[in-house]
């Protein structure tokens, strides 16, 4: 008796670059069949074919298909929201707040009408906290089927950056930033170990807090290189690694933006906290314990992500 296993499908609202990046490393870690939506109707169907056409090249027979019609997110399993308008140099953030609102509830609104109860989403779109509370507020959605992508990235770049600075494998570093997506992220260095040995034996306090403050400002240092543009690569990249671990099931633990009920003595607010991701979503938020400093850090970063919700809840 043979057995055929159910394809799996994620539906990715936006094919700009974030979008098209998200797009690709689905394709090439062989995870599902894609749908790529966007307004513009021609773009989201020209990164299809072009997606679609390197297939006998990476070895896959996933199916992509791109379009305007929110149709095509039906039967998603995973719908990756990166509709928004990037970072610019100069864009105050109640300006980039504004219109992303918008923008984030006509999706939603659209969404609402085609996905199931079991579809999980995972918000990629700025300012990311902010958004993930406007997405949750108009799908109405359980807390275990939505969640912030943030901390899965602002803790590759925190690893990135001490293994180039030590010289090693990225792959020995373990590291953890809770926090708002910001620049009051917590980097919590007491816990990063390189191969096992704590970091603080391996390396300067006047370099680690370099490091840390290269972290927090790590989306703002792309920002003012490209000038045009934002981070797309490692965004896409940290998407994956949730979505994988939800269409696999391999219950990971990563630093996601997650609605907290109680965790950390918080509640009905988005912060990036660990968690772990099974194949329903989130499976449980974990909470761990924290000195005096990081406390602080934790309680700032809180409240810069609440001022964020109280300006959103203002607009919208």
């Amino acid at each position: 008796m043979s057995f055929i296993r159910k394809k799996k499908k994620v539906a990715i609202i936006g094919s700009g670059f974030v979008g098209a990046s998200c797009a690709h490393w689905i394709l090439s870690h062989n995870l599902a069949d894609i749908s790529l939506i966007d307004r513009k109707d021609n773009l989201a169907k020209g990164r299809a074919i072009d997606l679609f056409s390197s297939s006998p090249l990476v070895k896959h027979d996933l199916q992509i298909q791109g379009g305007s019609d929110y149709g095509l997110a039906k039967g998603a399993d995973i719908v990756v929201i990166t509709a928004g308008l990037p970072r610019q140099p100069g864009m105050t953030r109640a300006d980039l707040l504004s219109k992303n609102a918008a923008i984030m509830k006509e999706v939603c609104e659209q969404l609402k009408k085609v996905v199931s109860e079991e579809t999980v989403f995972i918000v990629v779109s700025n300012p990311l906290d902010a958004m993930v509370y406007q997405a949750h507020k108009i799908l109405q959605t359980p807390r275990e089927k939505i969640l912030g992508m943030a901390g899965v990235l602002d803790t590759a770049r925190f690893k990135a950056f001490i293994a180039e600075k030590l010289k090693v494998s990225v792959q020995d570093i373990s590291a953890l930033v809770l926090g708002g997506h910001g620049d009051t992220m917590v980097p919590l260095t007491r816990l990063v170990s390189v191969g096992g040995i704590p970091l603080e034996e391996l390396i300067k306090p006047k370099d680690l807090e370099q490091i840390v403050e290269r972290t927090r400002h790590g989306g703002g240092e792309i920002v003012s290189l490209l000038e045009t543009g934002s981070a797309h690569y490692a965004p896409a990249a940290s998407v994956v690694e949730m979505a994988a671990s939800i269409l696999r099931d391999e219950r990971r633990i990563f630093p996601c933006a997650a609605l907290l009920e109680g965790e950390y003595g918080e509640r009905g607010i988005f912060v990036g906290v660990p968690c772990q991701l099974n194949g329903q979503g989130l499976d449980r938020v974990i909470e761990i314990s924290l000195n005096a400093e990081e406390q602080k850090q934790f309680k700032k970063s809180i409240q810069s992500v609440q001022a964020t919700i109280q300006e959103l809840n203002q607009i919208s």
